[in-house]
Formats: structure tokens, sequence, C-alpha cells
């Protein structure tokens, strides 16, 4: 598949909490295609760490 499924961005940034629910969703990204763009960005809100994961669609030459 060249572009992404579903008209889903080349490029997607996912974010939130640090738990089950984010990783679930980042392993359904890759599930569906995408690759991670570096690692993960983290901070702390004052209560929970927040993490921010890039994800690219892979390019076909």
């Amino acid at each position: 598949m060249s572009t992404p499924p579903d008209g889903l961005p080349v490029y997607r940034v996912l974010t939130g909490p640090d738990d089950a629910t984010f990783c679930r969703r980042v392993s359904e990204a890759i599930g569906l295609g995408y690759e991670l763009h570096e690692g993960p960005a983290v901070t702390f809100d004052g209560e929970r760490v927040i993490v921010a994961q890039a994800l690219v669609w892979p390019t076909r030459s």
C-alpha cells in the first residue's frame, strides 16, 4: 500500500498519558504499517507522565 489507509495522514503524532491505552494506540498504528519516527518525547504534567510519539508512513521507492 503506497498511502495510509482510511485517509490517514502520512505523518502522525500520538500523545497521551504513558499507559496501556497509549501503547495500544501506537501498536495499532504500527500494525497498519506506520513506522516510528525517532524516539518518544516524554514530560511530566505534575500528576502523570505524558508521551508523544511521531509515526510516519514509509515511502516506497
